[in-house]
């Protein structure tokens, strides 16, 4: 799996369908096509950033 941001392999996963890229710093959800991509702000909490067709990088046997 890479990372849709920055495309990063880098990927840790922290909870049901969602993960953590370790190059750009940012999560993302996968839920069936859509992949939501979220920023961390300082204080924890996630800030959306972009939601992006899982072509991006990704592929449903990459899960």
């Amino acid at each position: 799996m890479r990372c849709p941001h920055c495309n990063c392999r880098d990927i840790g996963k922290i909870g049901a369908n969602q993960f953590y890229c370790w190059g750009c710093f940012i999560e993302f959800s996968v839920s069936g096509e859509a992949v939501r991509v979220y920023e961390v702000a300082e204080d924890g909490s996630l800030i959306s950033v972009a939601s992006m067709p899982s072509e991006v990088g990704m592929s449903s046997s990459a899960l």
